[in-house]
């Protein structure tokens, strides 16, 4: 098993880190673009959505088949396929002309980035000791947030300087690069046992961790918290480009740069764990990212700034307290439990950029609020639920092997 403070462990989350941040760099490129897509296209708020919604659909779709694929031929072997597939369909996004095969094409992104996502934790857990996994899962959240803001940030500022065409392009020949250097350092797995000509047993696991009400609650969690998380950033790009504010999408496009909080908190969520209870955690979480909400409801930028950065560190810490929970909860086919976190959590993002952008649509910021206090709401309800049902037995901290 690969513990911390050794050459194998470094190479191997980092490797992990890297891609994932060109899985995030990818999946929300066209993010901070939308207002400029809209008018590209002369569609609404809610139809460019389908730019960024195709994606993460799509990822949430095929991440159980893509685990269900990894049991077979291995985590590392589908990573690196996944990875491989990004610079393809990049290139091939410059030869479609309209918003429907544009987000066709996304759609064949955000399944491509699905292989990636869906075993990158399962191969932690596989080849990690419990306490290097905690540590490691911190990290790869962190690089989710990092490449959240890379992407959205060059995909602002490029866009507008080069058009959509030429975002695309860098994008695609820095996962080319990426992709390479993943191939190299990724250790290969020790741990890893092939389970072939067994799909009705994986359907069966599948239904297992549906069944399991600390799992199914803890990926419910997952998605309410990235639905808020993911949108309230979409209309706030909105909002910044709007009257009376009127700043260019590449400016605006740095509100992701608050996403830093976020990269900060979910390295603490793995310091949490080894103290207090990870539910608990979540709780606190979603406790910080209503406030920024709140915060940001003030007509002033910096309120904005302010309530994005609670918001960040409440939803990643949240997010790294469930996603982890998971891993280390389930049983058997780890693969399939952290696909089905995802698949939570990406439709949560993808469906909840309807309900939100469409208040922000028809009811402005005040109807952003009410919506969003609806879904913070129902999180706390969840978490509530979850802290009951494994009150003095499993919720407890997830405790670390020894040195």
């Amino acid at each position: 098993m690969i513990d911390i403070h050794t050459t194998e462990y470094r190479r191997a989350s980092f490797a992990l880190c890297l891609g994932s941040f060109l899985i995030f760099c990818n999946l929300y490129l066209f993010q901070p673009m939308l207002p400029l897509m809209a008018v590209h296209f002369s569609v609404s708020a809610t139809q460019v959505n389908w730019l960024v919604a195709a994606a993460t659909l799509a990822l949430a779709v095929t991440l159980v088949p893509w685990a269900v694929w990894s049991e077979r031929i291995g985590r590392r072997a589908v990573m690196l396929i996944s990875l491989a597939l990004l610079p393809v369909i990049g290139f091939m996004m410059l030869t479609v002309e309209s918003l429907l095969m544009l987000s066709l094409s996304r759609a064949l992104m955000g399944a491509a980035l699905a292989g990636f996502a869906a075993v990158a934790v399962a191969y932690m857990a596989e080849e990690f000791t419990s306490r290097a996994l905690m540590l490691a899962v911190g990290g790869y959240i962190s690089a989710n947030s990092l490449g959240g803001i890379a992407g959205r940030i060059s995909g602002g500022f490029l866009s507008e300087r080069y058009g959509w065409q030429g975002a695309v392009v860098c994008m695609a020949v820095f996962s080319l690069l990426v992709a390479i250097a993943i191939y190299f350092l990724l250790p290969e797995q020790r741990n890893f046992r092939p389970v072939k000509g067994q799909l009705r047993q994986q359907t069966y696991s599948v239904l297992v961790h549906l069944r399991t009400p600390e799992l199914w609650q803890a990926m419910l969690i997952g998605g309410v918290n990235f639905a808020l998380f993911v949108n309230l950033y979409s209309v706030m790009g909105f909002r910044l480009v709007a009257e009376p504010y009127s700043v260019p999408v590449s400016w605006a496009s740095m509100i992701f740069l608050c996403y830093l909080s976020g990269t900060v908190s979910a390295k603490l969520s793995g310091r949490w764990t080894q103290r207090f209870s990870p539910v608990l955690g979540m709780v606190l979480g979603t406790g910080v990212s209503a406030l920024g909400m709140w915060v940001a409801w003030y007509e002033s930028v910096v309120a904005m700034v302010i309530g994005l950065l609670l918001i960040s560190s409440g939803s990643f810490f949240t997010h790294s307290l469930a996603y982890g929970w998971v891993s280390q909860r389930a049983k058997n086919a780890k693969a399939t439990a952290t696909a089905l976190y995802l698949v939570h959590y990406y439709a949560g993002g993808s469906l909840g950029g309807f309900y939100l952008i469409g208040c922000w649509q028809y009811f402005g910021w005040t109807g952003v609020i009410a919506g969003g206090s609806l879904l913070y709401a129902l999180l706390a309800g969840l978490c509530y639920r979850l802290h009951a049902g494994t009150e003095g037995s499993a919720d407890a901290p997830l405790p670390s092997e020894p040195r």
